[in-house]
């Protein structure tokens, strides 16, 4: 099984004992004051090693203070960083792991007030802040900090550099047309444009030896007005080869880009292998593909017919360090999947947070949890609720060794999570409750349909503690007119289960996550639909590169949307209200969904005086949430009662 996938392949002196690559992430935590890696970062690396990846970078190794991606990633500019990552390295490499450092100066897309570049032009999304043009012996000094660099992943251990030429940073900057508008020797024709790149290759040559190998991660289309593109891509490879990097990891997109670097699951899967397959054609190196590529059989695939010789994952291995180990023994529904929502990763490192995971709350805190026992007495566990919250509190109770029993009003596990499932583009987050069920089947934990939580239900298991995960549901507002019109009525949990039908002139009262994507299951069926939100902003709660999708699918004939939206009263067919301090009268609809506010569902708090049982509220009956905070809590209380 997977036999491609899992096969040795040779790349420069190297030998990787698979064709998987943890790709470099941004993660913004495990550094010090002085940028030096610390144990956090250490005990991550090591997790994901031990799950048997063939080869791993460490992300966002700065080659200069002022080149900073975000503050909180390891500094490759100093040797006393070198200490601290000859500890890493050895603690890593007894997994049998190829390690390595990307290594990178941030340009105009670097978190720096003060941004140097190759011409000063800001970046076009993302990052703001003046932006000034280096000087050639600026230019001359940048490269030889990345020689300097690598010289010092040499010293600690590393087996290996990638240069980030991707993404619009600074290299990608150098590159491309629409960043570099120079007229020396560093800008104008493509020689000059790539001088840069290849100036930094030698001089790393030149520090570490030609023996030590150099990868180099680079965009094979930037999809940016003027950008970088595949031809160019193709033209570079085999200058690239014959300069002695080792192999090409090809990606695609920059800040601003109208394919996102990080794309959400609105996404096809392998969105980039394109690319990589044409650069495969003018090189013998290897070539990396990325790109919402998630499952195995998909990767096995992808190398079995040869559009590329390895296979780099990033967000999967932050969701299952194990995805490696679990893929190859075929234990393919032990693998905890990334949904794509890009919320604990991208988001919050852009938003100069330490990144994380929703679907695995354990990210980061791999150095916290490495010396954990399980407890010394078994408690009986009854848990209310299986949605998200529910399934997950279920799961990690059992693995805790607790007899854990969940029971559940619906004739199915899911809750709201498997409505929203049902929207476009969103079914990927169906995939954690098909590992939560197959989970919860595996480690043998009773569960109960069609039975709520009740009195006689807890003298029955006689429960030491109850987790109350009973959800919440839509809120009703109190607005003039709405409970007086002619128009239908309905909330977006109705329509989304099919329990109600609604007409095809459509008012969603609502412009959060739930919201924008009941409009788009409505629109999706041809209805006109119109999106009234009472917010600044559309969809706070979702990731900027989730939403950005999801907006982009609302660009339709058939959708309006309004924000900051004074409501003054619904009308018999439509309603009356102010946009922008416009006011706005709309007529000729049938029907209203309701997807604004939930409130918490915990009734069966009460019951908690009536029995010797503690009872523990997670999830979206402590308080409506996103999904990070639901699975974060089940896990937590699981761990701690």
């Amino acid at each position: 099984m997977l036999s491609n996938l899992f096969s040795p392949i040779r790349i420069g002196n190297m030998t990787s004992k698979n064709r998987l690559l943890m790709s470099a992430m941004s993660i913004n935590f495990g550094v010090d004051d002085n940028c030096c890696v610390t144990e956090q970062l250490v005990e991550y690396f090591v997790e994901r090693a031990k799950g048997g990846v063939g080869m791993m970078l460490v992300g966002g190794g700065s080659v200069h203070p002022g080149g900073q991606e975000l503050p909180d990633l390891p500094q490759m500019y100093n040797d006393e960083c070198i200490p601290a990552l000859k500890e890493m390295v050895q603690k890593v490499k007894q997994y049998d792991t190829l390690f390595g450092v990307q290594l990178m100066h941030g340009g105009r897309q670097s978190y720096l007030p003060r941004k140097v570049a190759p011409s000063a032009i800001p970046a076009p999304a993302v990052v703001k802040g003046e932006v000034r043009a280096l000087e050639i012996s600026e230019i001359k000094e940048l490269t030889a900090c990345f020689g300097d660099s690598a010289r010092r992943c040499r010293e600690a251990g590393f087996d290996f550099v990638e240069l980030h030429g991707a993404h619009g940073y600074l290299i990608n900057q150098f590159l491309a047309p629409n960043s570099n508008i120079r007229t020396d020797q560093y800008g104008g024709s493509f020689e000059n444009r790539s001088r840069f790149l290849f100036e930094i290759i030698e001089d790393i040559q030149s520090k570490t030896g030609k023996d030590f190998p150099i990868g180099i991660r680079i965009n094979g289309n930037d999809y940016i007005e003027n950008g970088w593109e595949l031809k160019d891509t193709v033209r570079l490879a085999p200058l690239l080869e014959k300069a002695g990097v080792v192999y090409l990891h090809v990606s695609g997109g920059v800040y601003g880009s109208t394919e996102l670097t990080i794309p959400s699951m609105y996404t096809p899967h392998g969105c980039f292998v394109h690319l990589a397959e044409e650069v495969k054609k003018h090189v013998s190196i290897p070539v990396i593909t990325v790109g919402r590529i998630k499952y195995p059989d998909h990767a096995d695939q992808i190398v079995k017919e040869g559009k590329a010789d390895m296979v780099a994952f990033g967000r999967s291995f932050l969701a299952d360090p194990y995805y490696p180990e679990k893929a190859r023994k075929g234990e393919f529904s032990k693998i905890r999947p990334c949904i794509g929502c890009c919320l604990g990763c991208i988001h919050a490192v852009l938003a100069k947070e330490p990144g994380s995971c929703v679907v695995n709350p354990d990210v980061g805190r791999e150095y916290k949890l490495k010396d954990d026992v399980k407890p010394s007495q078994a408690l009986t566990i009854l848990i209310a609720g299986a949605g998200p919250a529910g399934m997950a509190a279920a799961r990690q109770f059992a693995l805790q060794g607790h007899k854990t029993i969940l029971c559940d009003m619906q004739k199915e596990a899911g809750g709201l999570l498997s409505l929203a499932s049902k929207a476009p583009g969103r079914g990927e987050l169906n995939d954690i409750l098909d590992f939560f069920r197959h989970e919860l089947t595996r480690l043998k934990v009773e569960v109960r349909y069609d039975t709520a939580l009740s009195l006689e239900l807890i003298n029955e298991i006689n429960p030491d503690n109850v987790i109350l995960a009973t959800g919440s549901m839509p809120d009703m507002p109190v607005i003039k007119g709405l409970f007086q019109t002619k128009m239908d009525l309905a909330t977006n949990v109705d329509v989304i289960s099919g329990k109600e039908k609604v007409r095809e002139k459509v008012i969603v009262l609502g412009g959060g996550m739930t919201g924008l994507i009941t409009a788009d299951f409505l629109a999706d069926q041809g209805k006109e639909v119109v999106v009234l939100n009472r917010k600044k902003s559309f969809a706070e709660e979702m990731s900027s590169n989730d939403r950005y999708y999801l907006r982009e699918r609302l660009k339709k004939a058939n959708v309006s949307l309004y924000k900051n939206v004074a409501i003054k009263q619904f009308t018999d067919d439509g309603v009356v209200f102010k946009a922008n301090g416009e006011e706005i009268t709309l007529t000729g609809f049938e029907s209203v969904v309701i997807s604004e506010k939930q409130s918490p569902i915990r009734d069966a708090k009460k019951l908690e005086k009536k029995t010797h049982a503690t009872f523990h509220l997670i999830g979206d009956a402590k308080s409506p949430r996103h999904l990070m905070y639901c699975i974060s809590e089940a896990e937590e209380i699981a761990k701690s009662v």
